[in-house]
């Protein structure tokens, strides 16, 4: 096969088959490990959960390229599948975050060390909520509707954009009311993990929370954003249609596509620092061990 001779479009897929295959071999890799050591199920399936997102991404995004000249409800539907998959994954590092401080909202189960802590919002929550808020059962409860919030309006605002697809009847307006809702959404879910983080920073510093939160507020970040900057390039003339079988939407749909696959090999590469199987093989304790003695 003499790759010099092969078009842009037939190179571009087989660019993006090979990180699709990446981002699968570094998931399947880590998620080996941790069945292997398989010490802690209500944590690690969360962790597999989570790690699942990139190849998931990856491949939901290759389907869109090889079907590049879909219909807007097959890629509403295949969008959609990424993001209702996203609100699980937010859900599932709140879950997680609770685990590790030993927290149990539905068994009342709040450790009183961390009772009566500070939590300090910042505009524009203050319009809604004091400035300085106590930590209790209450509290964490609201983090945790918060977020899973989303989990619930993700889906059924993509059932409403997919009908609407559907039936014929999707205006611009339309379009850019559904991206309002969605990104206050997510908006509320990801201040609530950032809160969650900020207040607990101490306590769950041996997880490496930040760097398991960046990973997924890296995919969410880039995806909903470059999704929306894509729009506007289109919008406004930058992106245009030099091929008469394709429109201007099918081409930033297919950028999108491509720029998901790539970046989900970056993650995929970065989840194997954060969600590492040290801590459940006990390689951790090892390493603690040697340095105390």
């Amino acid at each position: 096969m003499d790759i010099t001779k092969m078009d842009r479009e037939t190179l571009t897929l087989l660019g993006s088959g090979c990180c699709v295959m990446l981002s699968m071999h570094f998931t399947v890799q880590l998620l080996s490990q941790h069945l292997f050591y398989w010490k802690n199920p209500k944590e690690q399936k969360a962790i597999i959960i989570i790690i699942l997102m990139a190849p998931l991404y990856a491949i939901d995004s290759f389907v869109g390229l090889l079907d590049i000249q879909g219909s807007k409800a097959f890629f509403t539907f295949l969008d959609s599948v990424k993001e209702c998959y996203e609100a699980l994954v937010i859900a599932k590092f709140m879950a997680l975050m609770y685990s590790y401080l030993n927290i149990s909202l539905s068994k009342n189960l709040v450790p009183d060390e961390i009772k009566g802590r500070e939590i300090h919002h910042s505009f524009p929550v203050t319009l809604f909520l004091p400035r300085t808020v106590r930590l209790e059962h209450h509290t964490l409860k609201v983090l945790k509707y918060w977020t899973w919030q989303f989990v619930v309006i993700r889906p059924i605002c993509s059932i409403l954009m997919i009908v609407c697809q559907v039936i014929g009847w999707y205006p611009s307006w339309l379009s850019w009311t559904f991206t309002f809702i969605l990104n206050i959404s997510v908006s509320m879910a990801l201040y609530a993990l950032v809160i969650f983080y900020h207040v607990f920073a101490k306590e769950l510093a041996p997880h490496k929370p930040l760097a398991k939160f960046l990973c997924i507020k890296g995919v969410v970040f880039f995806c909903f954003w470059q999704g929306i900057a894509l729009e506007v390039l289109a919008a406004v003339g930058i992106i245009k249609s030099h091929h008469f079988w394709l429109d201007v939407e099918q081409i930033q749909e297919a950028l999108q596509n491509i720029l998901v696959i790539v970046e989900m090999v970056i993650f995929s590469v970065l989840q194997q620092y954060a969600y590492h199987v040290a801590p459940y093989s006990g390689a951790d304790k090892a390493k603690f061990t040697k340095k105390n003695e």
